[in-house]
C-alpha cells in the first residue's frame, strides 16, 4: 500500500474519547498535498494513527450541516 500523506490543517473539535485514548475529530485535513476537507474521524492519542473516516468537500459539510438541523434529537 503506498504512503498516504496527511496534514490536519486544523481541529475543528472533538466529538468523544474512548478509555485508550483514540478520540473521535473533526479536521480539517490535507490529504497527499490536496487542498484541506472536513475529516470525521478515530486519531490516536498521538495523530500518527487513524481510523477508518469520512472526509467531505465544503459543499457536502453544507448539506450534511443542513440535514441535521431538521433532525429532531
Amino acid at each position: 500500500m503506498a504512503d498516504i500523506k496527511y496534514e490536519i490543517s486544523e481541529s475543528l473539535g472533538m466529538i468523544s474519547e474512548n478509555q485508550k485514548g483514540w478520540r473521535k475529530e473533526l479536521n480539517l485535513v490535507s490529504w497527499n498535498g490536496r487542498e484541506p476537507k472536513f475529516d470525521l474521524r478515530d486519531w490516536g492519542p498521538d495523530h500518527e494513527k487513524m481510523g477508518k473516516g469520512v472526509t467531505l468537500t465544503k459543499d457536502e459539510m453544507i448539506k450534511l450541516k443542513e440535514l441535521l438541523n431538521q433532525i429532531e434529537l
